[in-house]
């Protein structure tokens, strides 16, 4: 659609934002806050409606940290502040492809009970990134050998085809 501006008499295009199919100009934003109730997060969508996450990730490449934030956020209810921040960073790392994660990248907010809403230095995030680092590669090496024991467990003979219905079935299949 073709309008006339009545300022400045020139023919300006307004259908980005008067069609359905096109999308609207705005932001998207991430809002957290803190009531009697404890810690909120909120989405702001560029369309202008708004939900409540427990977690949530907005951004470029921002889905392979919202689906590790979905497996991991049944355990944020009990989980420290040290490992709300570790989950935070993991999420953040998950986007990178092949890149390293370094604090420069990276800005991590804390919001809670006890404890007034402050942005973590530098330092301390590289810090953390580092200390992961180390787990990570002590972890590595040591799921190795597992999955070798995995793949020899897995050469084990097939039940007999005479077995009785139902044996050895998960109880969904049954």
């Amino acid at each position: 659609m073709i309008t006339e501006c009545p300022i400045h008499n020139s023919k300006w295009q307004m259908v980005c934002t008067q069609r359905s199919w096109k999308r609207p100009y705005g932001v998207g934003l991430l809002v957290a806050g803190l009531d009697e109730s404890g810690a909120h997060l909120y989405y702001n969508c560029p369309s202008g409606n708004y939900f409540e996450y427990q977690a949530f990730a907005i951004g470029s490449r921002s889905q392979a940290a919202k689906t590790y934030l979905e497996r991991r956020f049944e355990s944020f209810r009990d989980a420290s502040r040290d490992d709300l921040v570790k989950d935070a960073i993991m999420a953040i790392r998950e986007t990178l492809q092949g890149e390293t994660l370094k604090s420069s990248v990276c800005t991590v907010a804390v919001v809670g009970v006890g404890e007034p809403f402050h942005i973590l230095d530098q330092g301390t995030v590289q810090q953390m990134i580092d200390a992961f680092e180390i787990v990570a590669e002590q972890e590595g090496p040591a799921a190795e050998p597992d999955a070798d024991a995995g793949q020899e467990a897995s050469a084990e003979p097939e039940p007999e085809q005479g077995a009785a219905a139902g044996e050895g079935v998960a109880p969904m299949d049954i």
